[in-house]
């Protein structure tokens, strides 16, 4: 079996979120029928903290599943899940997670929270990170240096 990244399905979301002036993450949920949603950030747009882009999808392929679970199902993230969205992704079963870049700051996976690790967490997906890590983090990087009016 070959693997088939959906990474670019969510850069171009981070894309787009950049391009409305949000924080450029975005997501991608895939199940056995393929892409089934995908979102950027929207905290702005919606005045919603948790307008993550993980929640959004999440939420999204929920919605058209008609179902609270995503069994079988993966996602695809730019940046590492922050704890609110590392507790989403359990919530809802997602069975394997992608993502790019590490964030240090806020992460909720490999740092900080880490939050599939803690007993509580009653399901813990699969975790592969770096997927397309170079190109999420160098987004980000030129996103934060252009609101602080420097060079990425």
């Amino acid at each position: 079996m070959t693997f088939a990244t959906h990474m670019d399905a969510a850069l171009a979301q981070a894309r787009a979120a950049a391009a409305r002036g949000e924080v450029p993450v975005g997501a991608v949920v895939v199940g056995p029928q393929g892409v089934v949603a995908s979102a950027g950030n929207r905290t702005l747009e919606h005045r919603d903290p948790t307008a993550h882009a993980e929640v959004l999808a999440i939420r999204a392929a929920c919605a058209a599943l008609g179902s609270e679970r995503l069994v079988d199902h993966d996602l695809y993230v730019t940046l590492e899940p922050c704890p609110m969205c590392a507790a989403a992704i359990s919530f809802a079963r997602i069975r394997r997670l992608y993502y790019g870049a590490s964030d240090p700051k806020s992460g909720g996976v490999a740092q900080g929270a880490r939050v599939f690790s803690h007993p509580q967490c009653h399901h813990r997906p699969e975790v592969y990170d770096g997927i397309a890590g170079a190109e999420a983090e160098a987004l980000l990087r030129a996103f934060f240096a252009a609101r602080r009016g420097g060079d990425a």
